[in-house]
């Protein structure tokens, strides 16, 4: 492990074109899923599960139909990837993300893109209006994010062919952000979009944010002050969003042909986008560090234990050794005072010699005497009860010997002891250094 270095990621070429923290999302992911040293590889063979984390923030943006979330996907990418019109252009859910070339993918394709929304096939019907769109844009912070454009919500005889409300829920809970728009054209009050959102403000009411979208659209000042009262009271009738502090900035796509003296602030959304991209680095380079204390304490305890185990088997060797050998040693020498009772002396120092002779003299006159000691009527019984004795210990010892704990193998022991050196020495180390790049690129570009 000592001689293996992470792998690269970033060519010269691809660090001219990416962002710092693009570069150190791609790092850090990297480190996790290397084939050879990879976290999720080393943390899999210790028996833990890691995941590896995102390259992207996700973000989600609900309405109802027509309130312009494509219109403001294709905006902030700077590229028609998205239909838009007043009819409901998406019916399904589209994944929008920058990549290399340009492509259009159906459902199990986007699915292996992103392997962790794979619960979706639990949704009957969804599959089929599943797809993703890969752009080659480099607009804005496009590159690192991946929009989830959902279906246009109406209410009414509207029949969706899958669970909408459950679908769009479970990819909230998922997603990084959660941008509700509401349009001021008259379907801003959909009972089906406010039902989700209350049920998304119980689970995870800190990513969602409300917008006023089309605000241009509304007519004079008086009339988009009418249609945001309208909003804020509907949803304040609703216990679940009736919380303090709400904000719904108006925001709509800048036109030059069209002035508008309406505030867009449509920039402040890019700034979120940007906060939550940052904290993103942030977060993934805090879980670095987290999953490799995590892993360096997984090998520590595992061989802490090892070592625990193997006193333990010596331990219970032991016990199984003596219960073993006294089991043997004790028919052994009832059996063998009988026999040698039946020699003289004489015969058999001459046998054994004088020294062996006089050992086993003492001890065969010990069973003898003991023998002699019990009435005749109970030397069956005694016999008996000795016989189950010496068969107990036997069975002692093959008890304690089972109960030895796996150990681990000294390749074992030794590749362990590698993972913790090179996450300490490598991983920790690369991290450190991800971190303070990531900080002076933050100083200068804030000019702190």
């Amino acid at each position: 492990m000592s001689g293996r270095k992470p792998r690269s990621v970033a060519n010269p070429l691809e660090s001219a074109i990416t962002t710092p923290s693009e570069r150190i999302l791609k790092e850090c992911h990297s480190l996790y899923v290397d084939s050879k040293n990879g976290l999720v590889k080393i943390a899999s063979s210790l028996g833990v599960r890691l995941l590896p984390p995102r390259k992207k923030i996700i973000v989600m943006i609900m309405g109802n139909h027509s309130a312009g979330k494509s219109s403001f996907i294709n905006w902030y990418a700077e590229e028609h990837i998205q239909k838009t019109g007043v009819a409901i252009e998406t019916q399904g859910f589209t994944f929008i993300t920058s990549g290399r070339k340009k492509e259009s993918l159906t459902g199990n394709a986007t699915l292996h893109l992103y392997p962790h929304f794979r619960p979706l096939l639990e949704f009957k019907g969804l599959m089929d209006y599943l797809s993703a769109e890969i752009s080659t844009s480099k607009q804005k912070k496009f590159s690192l994010v991946t929009f989830v454009d959902t279906p246009g919500l109406v209410d009414g005889d509207m029949v969706y062919p899958f669970d909408v409300n459950s679908a769009i829920t479970w990819l909230g809970e998922q997603a990084d952000l959660v941008f509700v728009f509401f349009d001021p054209m008259g379907q801003a009050l959909c009972k089906r979009t406010l039902n989700i959102v209350e049920k998304l403000s119980e689970k995870c009411g800190d990513k969602l944010l409300f917008y006023l979208s089309k605000a241009d659209e509304a007519g004079k000042e008086t009339d988009r002050q009418r249609v945001m009262m309208q909003i804020v009271q509907e949803l304040c009738r609703r216990p679940g969003l009736n919380k303090c502090g709400f904000e719904m900035p108006t925001i709509y796509i800048p036109n030059p042909q069209r002035p508008s003296r309406c505030v867009n602030q449509i920039d402040g959304v890019c700034q979120t986008i940007e906060k939550t991209i940052n904290q993103a680095v942030q977060k993934t380079l805090d879980q670095l560090e987290k999953d490799c204390d995590l892993i360096c304490s997984t090998i520590s305890s595992r061989l802490e234990q090892d070592r625990a185990d193997v006193t333990h088997n010596k331990s219970v060797r032991l016990h199984s050794f003596l219960c073993g050998a006294l089991g043997i040693f004790l028919p052994a020498l009832f059996i063998l005072s009988f026999i040698l009772n039946t020699f003289s002396k004489e015969q058999l120092e001459e046998l054994l010699g004088e020294g062996l002779a006089r050992t086993l003299s003492i001890f065969t006159g010990i069973v003898m005497y003991s023998w002699d000691w019990i009435p005749e009527d109970g030397q069956v019984v005694f016999v008996i009860f000795f016989g189950a004795f010496c068969y107990l210990l036997l069975f002692l010892a093959k008890y304690f010997a089972g109960r030895g704990n796996k150990t681990l193998t000294k390749k074992e022991k030794r590749t362990m002891a590698e993972y913790s050196d090179y996450i300490q020495d490598i991983v920790k180390t690369k991290k450190g250094k991800l971190y303070e790049w990531y900080l002076q690129q933050c100083a200068a570009e804030y000019d702190l």
